[in-house]
């Protein structure tokens, strides 16, 4: 990394007094990972001021785990903090892509990402978007390295969880980048808290959403899997659940996909980067609502009108997704179990 990039973060920011870190809607590991870490450059290198909001849920059993071994440092996002006095920063998400809350006619100064480059990021103060790397906690550990800056071990457990989540423990996406970052966190990190956050206790109904996947769940061409979970209780479920499917032997593709309050949610799952999962869904969804994601996991977002139905959209979305992959939509199906 050039070492004038960490002067040119400074830069962006200019002279506000208070900066706002805003990771993606109902954030991950990851997301919730490099935002901390730029919050501790922040203070330790720049004796700036951060804070974390966010938007959504955090309801993932493990993720829940993690904010709360970290001391839980997020805050709910409110239009309120967005006063004139405040910079904002846009980590593991970009602008215009619609899964963060920062309102369109509010610019980020900051966009620190590793999903591929969208169209509104150039109209940042400062950008550094990586597509090529694993996940945005290696491009913040970069940072620290660079700045020179010793994370606390609080810091090193959540930023090495976020890499070895976004790369399934460097088996997806990951590059020398997320490799030199993995390494140089492992030494520091929390051991015995990091095995309780992995295996975090999960409530009764996860395991009724796994009942529910299997019963709804139905396989076409012997590889691709698709359920629809219904309602969900939190909207990171699907990814969930596509996670546990993915593991079906035989299986190539797995789309997870549910409701939470008013959206309908999907949740795609591939064995390799070469299946361009975040193009699939991008093309399925198109301008009905949001989605992104990378070559092995990508997610999507629709809003629901007033009295449409759900099923009917999840539907809709099945024969999209069978067209998209194997030229036709009437493909017979097998129920999982």
């Amino acid at each position: 990394m050039p070492h004038n990039r960490i002067e040119k973060l400074r830069a962006a920011f200019g002279n506000v007094s208070r900066v706002l870190i805003l990771p993606h809607n109902d954030p991950d590991p990851d997301a919730i990972a490099s935002a901390l870490g730029l919050r501790y450059l922040l203070a330790q290198k720049f004796n700036l001021v951060a804070s974390v909001a966010y938007k959504g849920f955090i309801g993932r059993a493990e993720n829940r785990a993690l904010v709360g071994y970290l001391g839980n440092p997020l805050i709910r996002f409110r239009n309120s903090i967005l006063d004139e006095g405040v910079a904002v920063a846009l980590v593991d998400t970009q602008p215009g892509v619609g899964n963060h809350p920062l309102p369109e006619r509010h610019s980020a100064a900051v966009v620190i990402d590793h999903h591929g480059l969208v169209p509104g990021t150039e109209t940042a103060q400062y950008a550094d978007v990586r597509p090529e790397i694993g996940s945005t906690s290696s491009i913040l550990t970069e940072y620290l390295i660079k700045a020179g800056v010793e994370p606390s071990k609080e810091l090193a457990t959540a930023l090495f969880y976020g890499i070895k989540t976004d790369t399934m423990g460097l088996s997806r996406h990951a590059n020398v980048v997320d490799i030199s970052a993995y390494f140089h966190l492992q030494p520091k990190i929390d051991v015995k808290a990091l095995g309780k956050i992995e295996q975090a206790q999960v409530p009764l109904t996860y395991f009724k959403s796994i009942d529910n996947a299997m019963h709804s769940g139905k396989i076409f061409d012997n590889d691709v899997l698709i359920t629809y979970l219904g309602k969900l209780d939190y909207p990171d479920k699907c990814a969930e659940i596509a996670d546990f499917m993915m593991r079906m032997q035989g299986i190539t593709w797995v789309f997870c996909m549910g409701v939470f309050r008013r959206e309908l949610i999907i949740s795609a799952r591939t064995i390799s980067e070469e299946m361009r999962a975040g193009k699939l869904v991008r093309e399925i969804i198109k301008d009905k609502g949001t989605a992104g994601g990378h070559g092995a996991m990508a997610a999507g977002h629709i809003e629901l009108t007033d009295g449409e139905d759900p099923g009917q959209v999840a539907a809709q979305l099945e024969a999209d997704i069978l067209l998209h992959l194997r030229g036709k939509a009437d493909i017979p199906s097998v129920p999982v179990i």
